[in-house]
């Protein structure tokens, strides 16, 4: 339990830090020890800033609540009111503390690191001096752990509803791959049929992105299906509903299909462009290249525009040098000052840059890291906690939880709209695309051998056809006419990744490996749209928008990569590195290059997701000022059309469940577990719309009723003694 207790030796010695923020540390942490879960912990974010928000406005004269006392997706957290007397902030914290205590204690009860994660929830408690034991809901007499208790509860409930499956460990319920496993120890791709849909990989040991080892030959899809999910501020006009093998997938603010090989659009040549530019750009790993780049501000970052056509794109991204168009800034605007040069081996900095952004291993997903900037960002001493840089200085407590819920919201949403996208598009990875390439020989000349239209283009002294003289020829010339590529040499020629570095050079794009371990290769799931892009994006815009600066306090945000102790996938850097930011979207696009860099994604995925997270971020941030203001209120609020008498229900005593729907309906009793415990059909036009639920079989206890047919309506009922 060391961690623990030097996780909070640290929130202690930092006083000013507030609640909010102490719980959002032990979040992360939490998440740190969890399984690599983007949709998952954007969600986990999402739900804990709402109750940390919610228990702080409650007490506020001004600002709305978002989930308590409203109706959301069909589901009413019911609330009388609480009284406001003797000091606000103390009521405030120790709901805060509550709620998020409770939450967290559910969501990572079953976590691989559920041992260490739940000791650090508890120790917060014994140290902020609240009695854990207290498990009361009733907030009627104003005590305010009851309320975060009820806060809790209650948003544990709508978690088992908002179309997420918690309830069955977030299962996927009808995607199937449409490709069988490639093995990437094995050369070639032999076995990708849909050209254009996502592969998953079957791999000896499996480590994910949180360096957990995962007991499965291959490995799911991570939410194809988290378009039904329900969202933030993402509204019925930004959403488009395709059917597939008999399954609706719901995609929110559409970026149109990537493109595909082997169709009748033309775009076959794109395709081969976006997936060659991840294996020229590959070559970039290389520290004994020669090629140097100052990384400062001075040269990096300060793109202009973005591309939206093919030809732009071509334009965008240096297929042979790698990087994009940023033009960098000629000063400070802190301090008026140029930005110093920091002149570095470009094989260090994409290295750096690949593995700094991978969020793992013992990283807390892309969201999570964004979470990270944002607390590193309240730290500095030169930023003043203004909202949207005006106005007066808030107060630690009053900050923190309206940018977390700002920021939450955008994460979540950026969840949603990028998986949309990924489960319904199911576009392929570079390692799938380039190693089927590679098997059938190359595009660019029919009077070469192994002429083949799906094959990769020739790029001289990138990709090249392996000839009699090569050293790759292998006995009897085994491997004559194949497609070679210069790249990073890949796992094989690492030993010790603490000592070994493999380097870059010529091998057969049969054998192509992107820059991460060999326990990972790629993120178990489709690629377009890139999560990084549009995760990266939106929370850039959201610091910009919360801040009212788009720049890093005093001009500039830096991490440190120490020489020969950064890297983890092999040894370096080969000198200290230090990553720096002029803007929030300069980090964010360099978020989006990694990927390149690190062989996860074309370009083809990267620009659609920056374009997404901005467009969400912005909405979310609008949508999350009216319950600042309190000028959301009740808009938008739905009428209860569901009624059950009495609750509490006595036991031994049935319920009568009354409502006006005249549709078929699916009657379901779950209990916290989600598990269903109780379950009948009603056919349509049933003459009375009343029915008896037996409750005699059930144990004290809280339950969730859900009414399931054209309208979808939940209630809560308590079984008493």
């Amino acid at each position: 339990m060391i961690f623990g207790f030097c996780l909070l030796s640290s929130l202690m010695a930092k006083a000013q830090h507030s609640v909010a923020r102490q719980w959002n540390e032990v979040l992360l942490e939490g998440i740190r020890h969890d399984l690599a879960r983007p949709t998952i912990h954007a969600r986990n974010l999402f739900h804990s800033s709402v109750l940390m928000y919610d228990a702080w406005a409650v007490y506020d004269p001004v600002a709305e609540p978002y989930f308590l006392g409203m109706r959301l997706h069909g589901f009413a957290c019911l609330f009388t009111g609480i009284s406001v007397e003797g000091d606000r902030q103390a009521a405030q914290e120790e709901a805060i503390s509550y709620a998020a205590y409770r939450l967290l204690k559910h969501r990572f009860a079953n976590s691989p690191g559920a041992e260490e994660s739940l000791f650090l929830y508890d120790s917060l408690m014994d140290h902020l001096g609240y009695d854990r034991s207290f498990i009361g809901t009733d907030y009627s007499m104003g005590n305010p752990a009851a309320l975060g208790n009820y806060l809790a509860e209650q948003m544990i409930l709508y978690g088992l509803q908002d179309g997420s499956n918690e309830a069955h460990g977030y299962r996927n319920r009808h995607y199937r791959p449409a490709n069988a496993p490639l093995i990437p120890v094995l050369p070639g791709n032999p076995v990708l049929r849909e050209v254009n849909r996502w592969q998953p990989l079957a791999l000896e040991t499996f480590v994910d992105q949180g360096g957990n080892l995962i007991a499965a030959d291959t490995i799911d899809f991570l939410s194809p299906e988290w378009g039904e999910v329900a969202a933030f501020a993402l509204q019925e006009e930004d959403l488009s509903i395709y059917r597939r093998n008999n399954y609706d997938y719901w995609v929110y603010h559409d970026p149109g299909a990537p493109p595909h090989l082997d169709t009748l659009k033309g775009l076959d040549d794109y395709y081969k462009w976006s997936f060659s530019l991840v294996s020229t750009w590959s070559s970039h790993m290389d520290t004994t290249d020669g090629v140097i780049w100052d990384i400062s501000p001075a040269s990096i970052g300060n793109v202009q525009s973005y591309p939206r056509t093919e030809a732009e794109m071509r334009q965008f991204y240096d297929l042979r040098e790698g990087g994009d168009p940023g033009q960098g800034y000629t000063v400070n605007p802190a301090t008026g000052q140029p930005y110093q040069p920091q002149y570095v081996r470009r094989g260090d900095y994409a290295r750096v840059l690949a593995e700094f952004w991978a969020d793992g291993p013992d990283s807390e997903t892309p969201p999570g890291h964004w979470f990270t900037l944002l607390n590193y960002v309240n730290d500095h001493p030169l930023f003043e906690k203004r909202l949207h840089g005006e106005g007066p200085v808030l107060n630690e407590l009053e900050w923190d939880v309206k940018a977390y819920f700002a920021m939450g919201g955008a994460m979540h949403d950026a969840a949603i709209g990028a998986w949309a996208c990924k489960g319904w598009y199911d576009y392929l990875r570079p390692i799938s695309a380039l190693r089927y390439m590679a098997d059938r020989g190359q595009s660019s000349d029919p009077n070469k051998p192994r002429f083949n239209r799906r094959g990769l283009p020739l790029i001289p002294g990138l990709i090249e056809q392996v000839d009699s003289n090569d050293v790759l020829v292998g006995p009897s010339n085994i491997h004559w006419g194949k497609i070679k590529v210069k790249a990073w040499m890949g796992p094989d020629s690492i030993t010790d990744p603490a000592d070994d570095m493999a380097g870059v050079g010529w091998i057969l794009a049969e054998n192509w490996w992107p820059y991460q371990r060999p326990t990972f290769v790629t993120p178990p799931f489709a690629g377009y749209l890139s999560g990084h892009s549009t995760f990266s994006r939106a929370a850039a815009e959201i610091m910009t928008l919360l801040t009212g600066d788009p720049y890093f306090p005093g001009g500039m945000g830096e991490f440190h990569a120490p020489k020969n102790q950064f890297l983890v996938f092999e040894e370096g850097p080969s000198e200290d590195i230090v990553l720096q930011w002029a803007k929030y979207t300069d980090a964010s696009d360099q978020c989006s290059l990694s990927r390149i860099w690190g062989g996860i994604h074309p370009p083809v995925d990267d620009i659609p997701g920056r374009i997404m997270g901005e467009v969400i971020a912005k909405d979310a941030y609008s949508f999350a000022l009216s319950y600042f203001s309190g000028e959301q209120g009740q808009a938008g609020t739905e009428r209860n059309l569901l009624q059950a008498y009495p609750n509490p229900v006595p036991s031994q005593q049935d319920c009568l469940v009354q409502n006006n729907f005249s549709e078929a309906l699916s009657i379901q009793l779950l209990n916290l577990n989600g598990e269903v415990v109780y379950q009948e059909m009603v056919p349509a036009n049933t003459n009375a719309r009343q029915f008896l639920i037996p409750m005699r079989h059930l144990s004290r206890g809280l339950y969730l009723l859900r009414i399931d047919g054209a309208t979808k309506q939940w209630a809560q009922l308590v079984v008493k003694q």
